[in-house]
């Protein structure tokens, strides 16, 4: 073990998050200490018996009276609503982490593309339209084909392509029903080409690529879920210094400056295209194909020098299990088939038996996650697949609620 017990870590995360285990086990073989602020009810005490400081992400302020003179070392976040009040939380006590303004950039879709606009970087057309105006009015403003999104969800939630008013309509009115009090949604031009994901980590305003994923499934709409991501990147060196570049410049134009990053991107004949970038890590149990990167970040928290640490660079991927249709979780059969084929780590169900499911755009889960580690990334993508056919989901119409006549 390294490290001295006196280091103190704060750890702004969901109760429900799935990282927030492989962040414990990280601080304990470091020595670290690591409390949680985490948006669990305040009036009970202490119901996990992890001594977590209970905070609200959507209220600051109060967030932040929880929080004021304490003494921590350094902050880390997981999920773009824990990272925003993180931002704050590092002003109020004085360790560095990214600034809270740029935290919200990269929580508001339409900030971060003028920020990318005014720092040089390639962006499509792109405005934002007010959710209270008739959809007709902002199809008439749109370019063919488009995309509309929500300005602050994540992980592809709400997220449309449309490529007619007649569809611009429909996914208006669809984000409108998803998003509730939000004013505004994002119209842009739809970017072509090949999706690829961006794990880094910003030093004092200097970023570092630690890894870049492909997407290898075909992201083109209507709706974008995400399902396959291998590292490394099999793209050519000259492709990935292309990517690299435009990515730091996006990290530095949002103005994030001290803690880690992922980013979104697409690859084209006219080169990198920023999709967003996000103050935090890779979400959830996709962090397994980067190891230790729960460890690298706490370690960057407390100011150790990273300089020289670097992640597996075996061949790994994650396939996040697509919901194929709305209904009634019942169970799945061909779980030990698919831990069995070669490269396949492990394969976890995270939906429980009853569960509601609701595929994108809608939905924010997935069925589970399956892993794969291999000799090169073609490998890590075939294994992937063959585990996932190797599934079987049973998948239950959800019937209507039933109200007896008075």
């Amino acid at each position: 073990m390294t490290g001295h017990a006196s280091r103190r870590v704060l750890l702004f995360a969901a109760t429900t998050g799935y990282q927030i285990r492989m962040f414990d086990d990280a601080a304990r073989r470091l020595g670290v200490d690591l409390t949680l602020a985490t948006d669990r009810c305040p009036v009970l005490d202490d119901p996990w018996g992890d001594r977590a400081i209970p905070v609200r992400f959507g209220d600051v302020p109060a967030s932040l009276e929880a929080l004021r003179g304490r003494d921590f070392d350094g902050i880390a976040a997981v999920g773009d609503a824990p990272a925003v009040l993180a931002a704050e939380a590092a002003c109020l006590l004085g360790v560095p982490f990214h600034p809270p303004a740029a935290a919200r950039a990269c929580h508001d879709k339409n900030e971060s593309r003028r920020l990318f606009q005014k720092a040089g970087l390639p962006v499509p057309r792109f405005f934002r339209a007010p959710l209270a105006e008739p959809p007709e009015s902002a199809a008439e403003r749109a370019p063919y084909p488009c995309v509309l999104k929500p300005l602050g969800l994540s992980a592809s939630r709400g997220v449309i392509r449309a490529n007619d008013p007649r569809e611009f309509a429909t996914a208006f009115h669809r984000i409108r029903r998803l998003v509730g009090q939000d004013r505004y949604l994002q119209v842009e031009a739809y970017i072509p080409g090949r999706e690829f994901a961006v794990e880094g980590i910003v030093t004092h305003g200097a970023p570092c690529i630690l890894a870049i994923f492909d997407k290898p499934d075909p992201l083109e709409g209507p709706f974008f879920e995400e399902t396959i991501y291998v590292t490394p990147s099999r793209e050519s060196p000259a492709v990935q210094q292309v990517m690299r570049k435009t990515v730091e410049r996006a990290v530095q134009a949002l103005g994030l400056y001290h803690g880690p990053f992922h980013a979104e991107l697409r690859y084209n004949d006219q080169g990198a295209w920023m999709l967003e970038v996000a103050a935090r890590p890779i979400g959830g149990l996709c962090a397994r194909t980067l190891r230790p990167l729960e460890e690298l970040i706490v370690r960057h928290a407390v100011g150790e020098d990273i300089s020289g640490l670097e992640l597996d660079q075996t061949a790994s991927g994650v396939m996040m299990i697509p919901i194929p249709r709305a209904g009634v979780f019942q169970g799945v059969a061909g779980t030990e088939d698919a831990r069995a084929v070669e490269g396949i780590e492990d394969v976890i169900i995270s939906a429980k038996e009853g569960q509601m499911l609701v595929p994108l755009p809608e939905g924010a889960t997935y069925l589970g996650f399956i892993f794969a580690r291999a000799g090169d990334p073609a490998a890590v993508e075939r294994s992937l697949r063959r585990a996932h056919a190797a599934l079987r989901f049973r998948i239950g119409m959800a019937l209507p609620a039933f109200s007896p006549a008075p």
